[in-house]
């Protein structure tokens, strides 16, 4: 098994991108497949209720977070993956099984645990190599090439429930456990021996007093976190805007693939951006320019009594949610920047906060949802606002001292 520091930085960001895409699959291939789903577990057609099967695969991610954290700092990246992977399995075949609305919730959330495990690992591993704007560099570039998913998951299920039922979507699932094990077996271990935490109370809590100590890695997740109760928004509820909205659900597939596409151009020019000014001040910029184009949607939807034009409606959303998804790998990197040694603890805790609330507040705007979309626009822009300011705040709170921290989490 190789060491991963002496692997060229493009298998790297392959490998990541890759655990990064199993989680992914798990919701945006689902997205096609609803109207399918319904009447097989019980749900009337068009009720918003199959949206919860979204929902609950975030909240299980959240919950798994702070699981797999210290299991990570003590016996490592690799097993805890393979672990992850085993229950990611689990929650897709009991999806796939589903007979009734409540089982499938219940197995969907399993699955979210699951690829929390997928989630945190190569956020965690990524620390464990890189650091500060190098790390927010490479994980532009894991998130560009992470993007094929989003493009490849939509289409792939649509090509599926043109020959078979909606559970062979969830199916084809199992490949990314199996490919991620026989992977991680190759790519090797990544915690420094030296960081390997005891799995005990009192010094899982320490690390724990540690993270939560640190303001400006708060500040930099909170900032994400409102951010990305915006972009989710984009994630939970396009679909039902094509259907309910504008009546163009058998473009929804299409359409939503190509936005991934403008998500990877972002992320490919974030990368020498970062390089040039520095992860903050880039990460300042485009939540500024996403702030202008959710003020710009805002204004078209109220004139237009909820309802713009689609084209306008589509390309504002598109190109807001893809800025505000550029702010993820420089707050998270900046968040951990300090927190070396407790690494798999700090991603734990903060992705559990990050999901969590950024789930919550993408779905207080998705229950408002009707037959216009101002609530997404009046919800985007305020939490887009609430994210800069956070932003702001975060870049002028001194950095921690690293011998403070390091004592502190010994």
């Amino acid at each position: 098994m190789a060491d991963p520091r002496s692997r060229p930085q493009w298998q790297v960001v392959f490998f990541f991108a890759f655990v990064g895409m199993s989680t992914a699959y798990g919701i945006d291939a689902s997205l096609p497949a609803f109207d399918e789903m319904r009447p097989d577990v019980g749900l009337p057609p068009g009720s918003n209720r199959i949206t919860l099967a979204i929902t609950v695969y975030f909240l299980g991610m959240a919950v798994g977070h702070p699981f797999y954290g210290p299991i990570a700092d003590r016996f490592g990246r690799a097993p805890t993956l393979r672990i992850a992977m085993a229950v990611y399995a689990a929650g897709a075949i009991g999806s796939m099984l589903a007979t009734d609305f409540e089982f499938l919730l219940a197995c969907r959330t399993v699955w979210g645990v699951g690829a929390a495990g997928a989630t945190l690992m190569h956020t965690t591993m990524a620390r464990d190599l890189f650091s500060g704007d190098r790390m927010a560099r490479v994980m532009s570039l894991v998130s560009a090439v992470f993007l094929v998913g989003p493009v490849i998951g939509p289409l792939a299920a649509e090509g599926i429930l043109q020959v078979a039922s909606w559970r062979w979507v969830y199916a084809v699932a199992l490949l990314f456990p199996v490919a991620i094990v026989a992977a991680g077996w190759r790519f090797g271990e990544t915690l420094d021996p030296a960081h390997r935490r005891p799995l005990r109370v009192g010094p899982t809590l320490e690390a724990a007093r540690t993270v939560l100590g640190c303001r400006r890695a708060i500040l930099y997740i909170a900032a994400v976190t409102v951010g990305d109760g915006a972009f989710l928004i984009f994630l939970g509820s396009t679909q039902q805007v094509f259907d309910i909205v504008y009546d163009r659900a058998d473009q929804f597939a299409v359409l939503f693939a190509a936005t991934a596409v403008v998500y990877a151009i972002g992320f490919l020019l974030l990368n020498p951006a970062i390089g040039r000014w520095g992860a903050h001040p880039v990460g300042v910029t485009v939540i500024t320019a996403a702030l202008g184009v959710h003020g710009l949607l805002l204004a078209v939807t109220l004139a237009a009594d909820g309802v713009p034009g689609f084209w306008t409606w589509f390309v504002l959303v598109t190109v807001g949610s893809a800025l505000l998804a550029l702010l993820l790998p420089v707050a998270m990197s900046k968040a951990l920047e300090p927190l070396g040694e407790v690494a798999g603890t700090a991603s734990g805790i903060l992705g559990l906060v990050h999901i969590t609330c950024a789930s919550l507040l993408a779905a207080l705007v998705g229950i408002q949802l009707g037959d216009t979309t101002t609530p997404w626009s009046v919800g985007a822009f305020a939490y887009n606002a609430v994210s800069l300011a956070i932003l702001v705040a975060a870049g002028r709170t001194p950095e921690p001292d690293p011998e403070v921290v390091a004592e502190a989490s010994s």
